[in-house]
């Protein structure tokens, strides 16, 4: 399986909202950067980022707009990262990089703007 193909089922897995699947995807000491935060290492860490954002969300869904691999690996994507909170849609444009190692998630680094996607994030009630 090549690292693209590794990267589109990351994307997809998603929308199971299946946390433990998703975490499937890491190396034990893979490293998750949200270039506006900080970034956290190892499963543990990643694990709580991603409940943090994905937890509230009643269904997740990505589109995949372009998906790349670059001569060392890197796969590179451009995504729509859509959460659906409250009862609507949080939506998110997003550019991705993946460096894999043994076919898992070593780095993986997102580009997006946090204002954007705070925006939209319904009232607290």
């Amino acid at each position: 399986m090549s690292n693209v193909d590794i990267v589109r089922d990351f994307i997809d897995t998603w929308s199971t909202r299946d946390i433990d699947r998703v975490m499937a995807f890491f190396d034990e000491d893979a490293v998750y950067h949200n270039m506006p935060l900080d970034p956290v290492s190892g499963r543990d860490a990643i694990r709580a980022v991603i409940e943090g954002f994905a937890g509230p969300a009643s269904a997740i869904e990505w589109v995949l707009v372009a998906i790349a691999q670059d001569e060392t690996g890197r796969v590179l994507t451009e995504r729509l990262d859509r959460f659906e909170i409250g009862g609507r849609w949080v939506e998110l444009p997003v550019m991705g990089s993946f460096a894999l190692r043994d076919g898992r998630i070593a780095q993986w680094r997102d580009y997006f703007d946090l204002a954007q996607f705070t925006s939209q994030m319904p009232s607290p009630s």
